[in-house]
């Protein structure tokens, strides 16, 4: 079982150059390394990338956040990842252009697998209960929090402040009706505007439905979710699931309701696992690894999109 001070071992906010990630970004990223593991090194990156200094550094934070890129033996280089390799290959690849909205709540999901890359992102899901908030409350919610760790006690308040701005303009959806650059995470409806309050900075989780969250993407996050914190079981309860640090349900922000009515559907379907009520405790109890039972998930899905 993995604790929460090793995932916090390299923990660091503030190192997205305030970039949110792009259209384009991730796979012009992947490619260029693929191509040369040395690229976000390189003297000639800007020309290699296409885009200005502080962008290539942005562009490989998030490639390697969204566990697409990783460290090679080498020094300085990087190197596609399996899953980097499985979503954007060209010609094989499950979504190589990201058009899927699937793909994007499944790199979202790779925040949320230890070892973390960027804590605010951590604290800000799966800690944080204020019901609305600004970009200051939250900043101030999320370095509390850190502060009652060792591992990142020592994260300047200042990068948690850009964290918290890049997190707004990641996930709240632009009020222009013709934004420039727009980030395609906006899509997934994670933080809206609480509309309830005159503040027009004031924001909020937002715990709908997801309708564009397929069952199986959301499967696959529990089976992974069960490797991760909870090996050598065979059962995980709706209430982990829903409520759990780093859980499917806090990173996705479904209720519980929702948690509950995906786990019912998928199982009935899926011969790997079982929804099940026992005393009183609702639970998905399945077979095998639930190592395996993640890849299964997704070959499930992309399998059958294609």
């Amino acid at each position: 079982m993995i604790t929460l001070d090793e995932a916090l071992i390299n923990g660091s906010a503030g190192r997205h150059e305030t970039f949110t990630p792009r259209y384009g970004w991730l796979k012009k990223g992947y490619d260029r390394c693929c191509a040369n593991r040395h690229v976000f090194n390189d003297e000639n990156s800007i020309e290699q990338l296409g885009v200005g200094k502080n962008m290539v550094r942005s562009i490989r934070y998030w490639c390697i956040l969204f566990r697409l890129l990783e460290d090679d033996a080498k020094p300085g280089c990087l190197k596609p990842t399996a899953f980097g390799e499985k979503m954007l290959d060209t010609e094989k690849g499950w979504d190589p252009y990201l058009e899927d909205p699937a793909s994007l709540w499944l790199l979202h999901w790779q925040i949320f697998r230890a070892p973390f890359i960027a804590v605010t992102w951590n604290i800000a899901f799966s800690y944080v209960t204020l019901q609305t908030f600004t970009a200051r409350e939250l900043t101030s919610a999320v370095h509390n929090k850190a502060k009652e760790t060792e591992k990142i006690c020592d994260i300047a308040a200042g990068s948690f402040e850009k964290d918290v701005s890049c997190i707004l303009r990641m996930f709240v959806p632009e009020r222009r009706e013709h934004a420039e650059i727009r980030c395609p995470f906006t899509d997934l409806g994670l933080i809206v505007p609480a509309v309830e309050t005159p503040d027009k900075d004031r924001y909020r989780f937002s715990s709908g439905t997801k309708p564009n969250l397929p069952d199986l993407v959301f499967m696959a996050a529990v089976f992974d979710y069960a490797a991760q914190w909870h090996p050598g079981q065979n059962s995980l309860s709706l209430i982990q699931i829903a409520y759990g640090p780093m859980s499917p349900g806090m990173a996705f922000r479904l209720t519980e309701s929702e948690c509950g009515q995906r786990l019912d559907r998928i199982c009935r379907q899926f011969k790997g696992a079982t929804f099940t009520e026992t005393n009183g405790i609702r639970q998905v109890q399945f077979t095998g690894s639930p190592a395996a039972l993640y890849e299964e998930c997704l070959m499930k899905y992309y399998g059958g999109k294609r």
